[in-house]
This record gives C-alpha cells, sequence and structure tokens, in this order.
C-alpha cells in the first residue's frame, strides 16, 4: 500500500489544504486521485446519478450533502456506473449504502458513515459549484489526493514518483 499524503505533504505543504479525519474508507481502492467534479445536493442524488454516468478518467466526485445522514446519497448501482465510466473516487459528505458491495468494487470512497435508506429523486442540486465541509473549500477543478492517511486538496496537480 502507498502512503501518498504523507510524501506529498512533506514535498508540497505550501500548496495543500488537508481535509479534517472524518472519512472513512468504503470502496476496494484505498489509494486515489484526480481532479475534482462537486456536486451540492442534500438527501436527492438525482445529480451525482447525472454525474457518475458520464466519462470520468482522471476525476474524483465530491459530493457535499451537508453532513447529512438519512439518506445515502450512493449505493452499489451508482457506484458500479462510476466504475464503468472510469471515475477515479467519490467523496461523500454524508452517507453510502450498500457498503458491502462497494467495497469489493475498483473505486475510491470516502465517505462520513452508511445508511440503507435511498434518497428521493426530485431533481436538485448543483454541479461544478465550490463546496465547504471538513474545513476546506473544493472547487471545481482542484485536484484531490485520497489514501488512508486522510485527504487533501491542491490548486494545481502535484508531482511524485508514484503518480
Amino acid at each position: 500500500m502507498l502512503d501518498l499524503l504523507p510524501d506529498l505533504c512533506d514535498e508540497h505543504g505550501d500548496k495543500v489544504n488537508i481535509l479534517a479525519p472524518l472519512f472513512k474508507d468504503y470502496g476496494a481502492e484505498d489509494v486515489f486521485w484526480g481532479e475534482v467534479v462537486t456536486v451540492r445536493c442534500y438527501e436527492d442524488n438525482s445529480r451525482v446519478r447525472e454525474l457518475v454516468a458520464t466519462p470520468g478518467t482522471g476525476k474524483v466526485l465530491v459530493v457535499d450533502g451537508g453532513g447529512m445522514l438519512r439518506r445515502a446519497l450512493m449505493g452499489d448501482q451508482l457506484a458500479e456506473q462510476a466504475v464503468e465510466n472510469g471515475w477515479e473516487g467519490v467523496v461523500i459528505n454524508g452517507a453510502i449504502r450498500d457498503a458491502g458491495a462497494i467495497g469489493n468494487m475498483a473505486l475510491g470512497v470516502k465517505a462520513l458513515a452508511t445508511c440503507p435508506m435511498k434518497t428521493e429523486k426530485r431533481g436538485l442540486g448543483d454541479v461544478d459549484v465550490p463546496v465547504t465541509f471538513a474545513g476546506v473549500t473544493i472547487y471545481p477543478g482542484d485536484y484531490l489526493y485520497a489514501d488512508i492517511n486522510g485527504i487533501l486538496v491542491a490548486r494545481e496537480p502535484l508531482s511524485h514518483p508514484q503518480l
């Protein structure tokens, strides 16, 4: 396993912001990184569904669910779609469901918790907007790096021999 974040912090400490350590790992990929695509939605994963259906190679989907844990913003079907479309990972400021199935998928997934309840589908949410949670504002087009040590964000891509 690659401990990517400590190396990136040592090499680029002045260029990175570290998210508060609130997130748990759920996907089979422990290390992931890519260009950020953001979505802000509360208890409605319609926009998440739309985004994971698009090409995601080299991208990480950052979902700000406001920290709400009453409904899951991603389950196994959306995670499978993300894998099929090449997404590197998903970070959810909220809950997921189907954690057992997602744990076997080749996708990086970090979320606050699990909740078995699905969301309502009302077509609500904002895409490509700045989101703020875990002490950091994340902008569309930022670069996110994650491993078992946590999550960091930078305004530009970072260099590292393993990347």
